[in-house]
């Protein structure tokens, strides 16, 4: 019974489930730094004494710059990682800049916004950085017909393990005396320390169990300089390239637009409901409720998508957004916040999910890394628009119309990822594979090509 239950969810084998568990590590800073904690501890105490639109335009401010630092670097690191054998190598190295950053937060307490505000952007970019090469791995361990599963189940394990930790956070901040704290000030800022430890601990297994893929064959440089230097020829290059592949460029480009409103709600809904007057424990509590009712539902959204398709999984998700983003402009009480964390649970993972195995059905595998880059910047971190949205009408004390404005997002989103022709995607990137074999597949994977 259990192996049939583990294949159905696309964790039958040991290296899927060692990688899926980056996400439950990752997952912990998206919980308790991006999303719950640490926004309402900016706008409270590292934001001390500082006008309330202001702190918010500031905090939204460094988001927009962590993804433009991401953009950046992302591609040109994927790039390199597809020339020589780095991705472990370079995951490990966000890995440790991003625990670094995080463990450091402990270190901000009321008015170091400067602080807060250079940490944040450290280790958001760190965390980015990691999931590139964490991503670029899915295509070389999981057949095309399992990658949809393998994918949602790895954002399911992400809402177990951020959730987790962050339930654990919020017992600490709400009764920091069973934990021997002296107060609730203590136990936020030890909440960021038990992130960095849970990240690091908890990607033992990926770095363990999952190998290194093997590069695809041709000239690989002999010098560091060399190769930074190739891997930004590459990039270019990448960006010809792309153009071959219709409807991957098309899906990125409508991935882009609408994951922008998705990551702009993820990571400004605690700051936005504190903002308008909601309590800080209602907030935490309510992303928490978000976190495990997510569980099932992506898993729900896998299933769905072996039925309709993932585009038309996406499509559903999108649809909810859309109606949760003009919801979240009349929202005034703590129940309508439980309402709206409950709605983006449903769907948060399984979209993301979803778009995430469309675009790696969509793209050769030998090329794994460096369209991977383009992606992950465009994924967690894409939220290039609608933070600078935030940042511009916060400054003005006009947030709600900033919230109500990411209808746009979804609307053209939505418009975009209809022309999208997955099948016509999926031959396209077939064909390249065909012509250019990558060294270390499975026979069976040869087979699906």
């Amino acid at each position: 019974m259990l192996p049939f239950v583990l294949k159905r969810l696309g964790l039958d084998r040991k290296i899927l489930r060692s990688w899926a568990m980056y996400d439950w590590a990752n997952s912990a800073y998206q919980t308790t730094i991006v999303a719950a904690v640490f926004p309402i501890y900016f706008g409270k105490v590292a934001s001390a004494g500082q006008d309330p639109n202001i702190a918010m335009s500031r905090f939204a401010t460094s988001k927009t710059v962590a993804i433009l630092l991401t953009a950046v670097l992302a591609p040109a690191l994927g790039a390199l990682a597809d020339a020589r054998p780095l991705k472990k190598k370079l995951l490990g190295v966000f890995v440790g800049i991003g625990v670094g950053a995080t463990a450091a937060m402990y270190w901000i307490q009321g008015g170091d916004w400067q602080l807060a505000v250079t940490l944040s952007i450290i280790s958001s970019v760190a965390v980015a950085g990691s999931i590139v090469f964490y991503e670029s791995l899915l295509p070389h361990i999981a057949s095309r017909e399992e990658v949809d599963r393998v994918s949602t189940a790895g954002y399911a394990l992400g809402y177990v393990g951020g959730g987790l930790l962050l339930a654990i956070n919020l017992a600490m901040i709400q009764h920091p005396a069973w934990f021997h704290l002296a107060d609730s000030g203590m136990a936020v800022r030890l909440s960021f320390v038990s992130v960095a430890v849970w990240w690091l601990v908890f990607s033992i297994p990926m770095f363990r169990d999952v190998p290194e893929p093997a590069i695809r064959q041709g000239v690989v440089s002999h010098s560091a300089m060399a190769a930074v230097l190739d891997s930004a020829r590459q990039l270019v290059r990448t960006f010809h390239e792309l153009r071959k592949f219709k409807h991957a460029l098309l899906f990125l480009v409508a991935f882009f637009i609408y994951n922008d409103g998705i990551q702009t709600i993820i990571t400004m809904a605690a700051y936005y409901g504190s903002n308008i007057g909601i309590d800080s424990s209602a907030l935490i509590t309510a992303l928490l409720i978000t976190q495990f009712v997510g569980i099932p539902c992506s898993f729900l959204f896998g299933m769905l998508a072996d039925r309709i398709g993932a585009r038309a999984g996406v499509f559903i998700g999108l649809t909810v957004y859309l109606v949760i983003t003009v919801y979240a402009f009349w929202l005034q009480t703590a129940f309508q916040f439980f309402v709206l964390a409950i709605s983006v649970g449903v769907v948060q993972g399984g979209t993301q999910a979803l778009s995430r195995s469309m675009f790696s059905n969509m793209v050769p595998r030998s090329k794994s890394s460096e369209f991977f880059a383009f992606f992950s910047v465009f994924e967690r971190y894409a939220s290039l628009l609608g933070p600078a949205l935030f940042a511009w009408a916060a400054a003005r004390g006009n947030s709600r119309f900033a919230i109500l404005s990411l209808v746009v997002f979804f609307i053209v989103g939505m418009l975009l990822l209809s022309r999208v022709d997955v099948a016509a995607g999926q031959k396209a990137a077939n064909d390249a594979d065909a012509q250019e074999p990558v060294p270390g597949l499975s026979q069976s994977d040869r087979l699906l090509l």
